[in-house]
């Protein structure tokens, strides 16, 4: 009966199956429990297992309920009351999120190289590393409830892989004033050579630069004007013309002894801030050129383009928990989903590559609203603790035959158009906040004026 349940969501509702495959294959609940044993420092289980709060949070990172507290209340056999429920989330520890996320990658990793990439550069990983500050939340705590400004419950630095599509690495901070330049040192004490880390000019510090190398590893950074004092300059070289502008560079010294790269790309359209010149610092070889660096920082946009979707596809600014260590637990939640979710969009994307044009993206937008669609009905019909059986090709070769019953006009991207420019001019608060009525403005505008 199960087999002639399971098919018919199969067929009808694909996307629903292969998350809740891919979400076995990320975090499974026995490893989840694993992995709070290795890391735990002063949390314990007794009745509530931390795989049960997981679970809880990627339902609401998925959308599949409004928040935790929803989320807790239709859970049939939840152990505990919903006071204990959240005194345990207020309780994680951020080195067991940190375990979760980098665990979860190192898992979904074999199945994203069966179902194929392309390398930005070939025979190196990249790695993207920015800061992600979580916004204010409700001031539900008593201590909050006085205070005017803006509480902020933390931030996160994240390292993602953007030929991988996957966040591999995070560390989250409580402290919402802490300094990024030193949170991020933990992370490149994993770096390795044959890895390429790109950062903002935020991180054109020496420590950061200096513990990069020392593991063996190449950076990227942008230069930021109070940058470290340079020892020695080069002359620079003879620029050479590029799609954007020109590009030339030159050696620098710096305190001790470290010899590297600085490059200058010379805009012809500047950039948003106004900013006609760019320069970073790398200590790549001499193979990489001067005209692939400047080309190769560009990357280091796709992980704003990661930030932006897991604040408008899933749920990662959950204004509700307000102590640190939840807040973060819900964004971490979300990492979990997003991770899940490209690799769902790499299967869709696989599976139709020979019908469909090179150019052409799954939307994981739209892949999101068919996986909320039918998780449901699916969660109902098959029981919980019923896994799903993989065949023996394997898990890479069934989520392909599952992403081939989605239909690609329903997952495609949508090519947004053109910014339309914007006259940016000062005006008084008082006009800056007036209001006008819609109606009477589009009346008016189909007046016809002599």
């Amino acid at each position: 009966m199960w087999a002639e349940v399971l098919a018919r969501f199969e067929k009808k509702a694909p996307a629903s199956v292969m998350t809740r495959v891919i979400l076995e294959q990320a975090v499974p609940a026995e490893w989840v429990d694993q992995v709070f044993e290795e890391h735990r420092q002063r949390q314990y289980p007794r009745e509530l297992l931390f795989s049960t709060i997981v679970e809880l949070m990627s339902l609401v990172s998925l959308g599949l309920r409004p928040s935790l507290h929803a989320a807790a209340r239709q859970m049939e056999d939840l152990p505990v009351s919903l006071a204990a429920l959240y005194d345990k989330v207020n309780r994680t520890e951020p080195a067991l999120l940190r375990a979760l996320v980098t665990g979860s990658a190192e898992r979904l990793a074999p199945t994203i190289k069966e179902l194929g990439h392309s390398a930005i550069l070939p025979g190196w990983q990249l790695r993207v590393v920015d800061g992600n500050h979580l916004p204010s939340s409700e001031k539900r705590l008593g201590a909050l409830r006085r205070e005017r400004g803006a509480a902020r419950p933390g931030f996160s630095v994240v390292v993602y892989d953007p030929d991988l599509d996957q966040v591999v690495d995070l560390q989250p901070c409580e402290d919402a004033y802490a300094s990024e330049r030193v949170s991020v040192l933990p992370l490149l004490e994993k770096a390795c050579a044959g890895q390429l880390w790109m950062a903002d000019r935020l991180y054109c510090t020496l420590p950061v630069m200096e513990a990069c190398e020392d593991t063996g590893a190449s950076f990227i950074i942008r230069e930021q004007s109070k940058h470290p004092r340079l020892l020695k300059e080069s002359d620079w070289q003879m620029p050479v013309a590029v799609a954007a502008g020109s590009v030339r560079e030159q050696i620098i010294e710096v305190k001790g002894g470290r010899q590297w790269r600085r490059v200058e790309l010379n805009l012809q359209n500047p950039t948003e801030s106004g900013d006609t010149t760019l320069l970073f610092w790398s200590n790549l070889p001499d193979s990489i050129s001067a005209e692939q660096i400047a080309d190769l920082y560009r990357r280091r946009w796709s992980i704003e383009g990661m930030f932006q979707r897991l604040e408008a596809v899933l749920d990662s600014e959950i204004e509700t928990l307000g102590t640190p260590k939840a807040a973060l637990l819900g964004f971490v939640s979300a990492v979990l989903a997003y991770n899940v979710l490209a690799v769902l969009k790499r299967s869709v994307e696989q599976a139709h590559r020979e019908t469909l044009p090179d150019d052409w993206e799954a939307s994981i937008f739209h892949l999101t609203v068919q996986v909320r669609s039918g998780y449901e009905g699916m969660q109902i019909a098959l029981p919980e603790y019923l896994s799903i059986p993989i065949p023996a090709e394997g898990l890479t070769q069934y989520l392909l035959a599952l992403a081939r019953n989605i239909q690609p006009k329903t997952v495609v991207k949508s090519k947004r158009g053109p910014k339309v420019p914007k006259p940016k001019e000062w005006l008084e608060g008082k006009a800056a906040n007036a209001h006008v009525s819609t109606d009477r403005v589009l009346k008016a505008a189909k007046i016809k004026r002599p």
